[in-house]
């Protein structure tokens, strides 16, 4: 009887750290929650820089990835003054699609205060909706061991 290997795909992640400046806080001295959204766009970019998938490099194909849906679970507060460590994931997909997991911490003590996940698609110049991979984004996968 053969035995049954499962081959485990390379997970990409990054982390990124940013503090948490005067503007994103209320009269509280909290963050206020529509931030959180951009703490993921910083997590996005950062990993985007570190893995060859920036916006302008989507762009120089003749595509765009707008968000289609954005998910958030709050957790702690963070405070003026903190910073905050963004762990963004990509979530494989054989759609036409980019997903990220996201994890945020208060770097001061590593406490969890916020998790999330967006869902980008794929347009061409003409804003019409892909419904099958790019072949660049195909060949961005098999670079980094994901198919």
């Amino acid at each position: 009887m053969e035995a049954l290997t499962k081959i485990k795909k390379q997970t990409l992640a990054h982390r990124t750290e940013v503090p948490v400046r005067f503007s994103e806080v209320d009269a509280l001295g909290i963050v206020w929650h529509g931030h959180y959204i951009k703490f993921f766009e910083d997590g996005r970019e950062a990993f985007g820089k570190k893995y060859g998938l920036t916006y302008l490099d989507v762009y120089k194909y003749k595509f765009a990835t707008p968000l289609v849906n954005f998910n958030v679970d709050y957790k702690k507060t963070v405070k003026y003054g903190d910073s905050v460590i963004i762990e963004t994931t990509f979530i494989d997909s054989p759609a036409a699609k980019i997903n990220f997991n996201y994890k945020i911490y208060r770097a001061s003590d590593n406490e969890l205060v916020a998790v999330g996940e967006s869902t980008q698609v794929f347009i061409n110049m003409e804003h019409e909706l892909l419904i099958t991979v790019p072949p660049f984004f195909d060949e961005w996968k098999k670079r980094h061991g994901l198919i």
